[in-house]
Parts: structure tokens; sequence; C-alpha cells
């Protein structure tokens, strides 16, 4: 039968529970527990005992006529009810067969018993609806199988997915530990702005938008609020961090998407080494209190959160892999190299070449892994290693061949941070569009005086990681191109 066609039917039953006196669409119920807490709390019920009224979806039924058996579901549990012949009133018996489908929402009320079978149940005395559905469910066993529209249909997808229910409450649970750890540890909990006239703390390609009260276009933030939490730390707040959504206009794969969440915490007098031992015990603790486990496997990788993480070297780890040293490679055997390895790359600039040959060394390695001794013409937010100018404190978190976090000892040298913002400021105008744009007045911030410091990010990808999941899966409602509408 048709999509419509099932529409039209069950407009039917609504016109039917109309004229029986129902409202398909009440705002009110008269719950007394939900699902969840009837069944934990079973043991205090005795058989017959009466249970005013309990609600939920319909997402099973069964038998026909003087038996009728029916699942119903409130998000906290599932219960199955029966509505039997000599229990109910014929009429109302007669009416439910009628007019109930599933994915129909009811409120039921009778008495507990438990089946021979051994199943909890109640045997339904009344009943009423609550919300008629006009559309049906998918088949249960099958679901929704097109990816697109399981994410636009992704209300379906969470109903008759466990697995996906199961990963939104683990997300829910990372971001509440992570919280209570940086709680705990005397961090304060900030906000900072989503609209910036120029994005730092990141190199990315932003989004654009016009602020018309203002009439200037300003930019989605790339990061979360790294020059801002900076400039808290000027301040006098000694250590805060952020929880919020970035946005960056770049490609999808199973490990980018446009709009994630991230968490970004910075520290006053805390340096390199105390920074980096910070964020392992963190990280640690967050898998250890939401997964349970520190053992994983993920992108094909076996993964062992235990144990002290392993350091490998930047320029190091590229000459091992590729056999170049990337400090006094030249851009032409850069590209060459590239090329023999097969890499697709951006001929911007030097520092995207050696960016595409690290990259292409990284889906090498398991990790956890600490990638250590940075190039400092990479990071232009990083502090210089003491006796090397050419490499900075930057530490970035390697798991299954990715980056799920980075972090430095901050940068609050401003005549250095005026110099390295300078040479971003020649990438963008050369075409670079994910280069970092200058921000002279986070320069005028640090001639002021800003502690020394370390900052740190991670987050979404982190997560959808320990899951094994490309990060689109693990966010609730990914960002969907319009429905073409059928002519």
């Amino acid at each position: 039968m048709a999509i419509e066609e099932i529409r039209n039917f069950r407009l039917q039953k609504l016109k039917k529970l109309q004229e029986a006196g129902m409202d398909p669409f009440t705002g009110k119920t008269k719950r007394d527990f939900s699902i969840g807490e009837v069944l934990e709390k079973w043991s205090n019920f005795e058989n017959n005992e009466k249970i005013s009224h309990v609600v939920g979806r319909v997402m099973a039924l069964r038998g026909q006529g003087a038996l009728i058996f029916v699942d119903i579901d409130d998000g906290t549990g599932k219960i199955q009810s029966l509505l039997k012949k000599g229990d109910i009133e014929d009429s109302l018996l007669t009416l439910f067969e009628e007019t109930i489908d599933l994915g129909d929402f009811i409120e039921v009320s009778g008495t507990f018993f438990v089946t021979k079978r051994g199943e909890k149940t109640i045997a339904v005395k009344d009943w009423r609806i609550l919300t008629k559905s006009l559309h049906p469910l998918p088949e249960k066993w099958h679901g929704l199988q097109d990816v697109e529209e399981r994410y636009r249909k992704r209300y379906l997808d969470i109903l008759l997915n466990p697995e996906l229910k199961k990963i939104i409450e683990l997300k829910a649970k990372f971001w509440l530990h992570t919280r209570e750890f940086l709680n705990k540890k005397g961090f304060i909990e900030v906000e900072t702005p989503t609209f910036e006239i120029t994005t730092g703390g990141a190199e990315a390609n932003p989004f654009m938008t016009h602020h018309d009260d203002f009439d200037i276009d300003v930019y989605m933030r790339i990061s979360v609020g790294e020059l801002w939490q900076k400039r808290l730390l000027a301040a006098g707040l000694s250590k805060t961090y952020e929880i919020g959504r970035v946005y960056r206009n770049e490609g999808t794969s199973p490990e980018h998407v446009q709009e994630f969440t991230n968490c970004e915490f910075y520290s006053s007098y805390c340096n390199f080494e105390e920074g980096v031992a910070f964020t392992e015990e963190l990280v640690k603790e967050v898998v250890s209190r939401t997964f349970g486990k520190m053992n994983f496997e993920t992108r094909g990788f076996k993964i062992n959160l235990e144990g002290n993480w392993p350091r490998l070297n930047y320029v190091e780890t590229v000459k091992e892999k590729t056999g170049l040293d990337v400090m006094k490679a030249s851009e032409k055997e850069l590209k060459e190299k590239l090329k023999e390895l097969k890499v697709d790359y951006e001929d911007k600039n030097r520092e995207r070449l050696v960016d595409s040959l690290w990259k292409y060394c990284r889906r090498q390695i398991t990790g956890p892994a600490w990638l250590i001794g940075h190039p400092k013409f990479i990071s232009p937010l990083a502090k210089a290693v003491d006796g090397n100018g050419e490499l900075v404190e930057r530490a970035q978190l390697i798991l299954a061949g990715a980056e799920v976090g980075n972090g430095y000892e901050e940068l609050n040298n401003p005549i250095e941070q005026k110099e390295r913002f300078e040479e971003q400021q020649k990438l963008l105008k050369g075409g670079d569009k994910v280069a970092m744009m200058p921000d002279f007045e986070f320069v005028e911030m640090l001639e002021h005086g800003m502690p020394p410091a370390f900052g740190m990010g991670f987050g979404e990808r982190l997560f959808s990681f320990l899951v094994d999941k490309p990060i689109r899966e693990t966010q609730i409602f990914p960002l969907m191109r319009p429905k073409k509408e059928s002519k």
C-alpha cells in the first residue's frame, strides 16, 4: 500500500476516535509511573495490583479479537500490555482493534501480572489515545536502510536503532565527565563569542555571514574561543574551559564535519610537560568513566589507553616513514615525494605541503601517542622550544591514524606573535583559505601581559573514534541538503 493510502486510512481511524469521544492529539496524560520505574519497582507490586496509568508508544501488536498484546515504550523502558475480552469493555476492545496502529501513543491502566513465559505484563482495564500516528513506522527489523533517509529522519532512526540511542547517551556522559573533571581541578566554565571579526585559534576555512545591525561581515568561530580564553587568562581567570560548537567550511569525511562540539581548556602557569600529563589524566578518566573500559577496536586498529602514552617526534617520524627531512627539504622535493607516495595535496605553500606529508605518515600510527617537536612554521600560536627556535612546544594526540587532540604551551611574546600573524597574513593573500587570520587586538592584549600557560582542545572526533563510527554518525542531527521536491 502506498504511503498516501496508508495516511488516508489512518485519517479515517482518527475520525473514528474523535467520534468515540477521544482527542487523538491530547496534551494531557494521567501517568503515575514511567515504564522504567514500573520495571524497576516490579517486585513491590502484587499480582492483580492496580496501576493507574502508564503511557508510551506502540512498538508491537500481536493477536486480534478477544486477545491483543501490545508493547509500549516511553523512552525509559518497554512493557507488554494485554487487552482481553472480559477484562475490558467490549466497545473499548473493538475501538482499539479498529483504530490503533504501530507508532501511536496510548495510555493504559489496569493490573500487574506475569505471563506463563515470565513476561511482566499489564492487564488493561482501560485505555485512551494520546497521539495518533498518520505515517507508518519503518519495518522493525530492517529500519531505514538508506543513509540519507536515516539522517533526514533521525527521529525514526533513533527510535528503531538501540545502538544509536546508546551512542547519544554515551556522548552525554562523555561531556558530563569532562565537565566534572575540569570543575574538580579548579577550572571555570566560560562562554565566548561564536561570531568573530577575525577567526583565530585554528587553521580552517570559516563560514561567513552578515551582521545587519553593525553592517559588517562576521565569521563563525573555528575554535572554542582560544584567543578569547587567553584574554581571560590575562584578566586573572587562571583556569578556564569551554565546551561548545565549532564551524568549519570544509569537506565531509569520516573524521570531518562542518559543525561539531569541542572542548578547549587553558591553564595559567602550566608548562608543556605538566599540560600534556594533565591532558592524559583527563582523557583516561573521562574514557574510563564513560565507557567502563580502556581497550577499543576502531578504524581497523586495536587501541589500549592504559599505561604511559609514548611520544613521537614530528620531524623524525616523517623522516623515518618517507626519508625526507621536512626542516631541510625544498618545496620541489616535498612535491616530488608527495607524488611518489600518491598523496593528493594543495600546491599552496610549504606549510600545506609539509602538512600533507605528515598526514600520510599519521595514518600509519596506532597510538595512543603524543606527537611533539612540530616545526614552528605550522604552529602560529605555540611557544618555541627552548634552545631551538625552529620547533615548538606542541602536542597532538594521535589515535588510530588520526589527530584527536591538539595543544601547546601558549606563545605570550607579543613581538613574536605579531611576526607570526604577519606570516599567516601573507599565506592568506597568497590564496591559502585555511591560514590563520591575524588578530592584532590579541597582540595588543599580549602587550599588556599574559601569564605563561598551556592550552588543549579535543572532543567530538575523539568520541567518534572511541565508538568506532564516522563523526557524522555520532551527531544527532547531521546537516542535510534540502530535500528535492517531486514534480
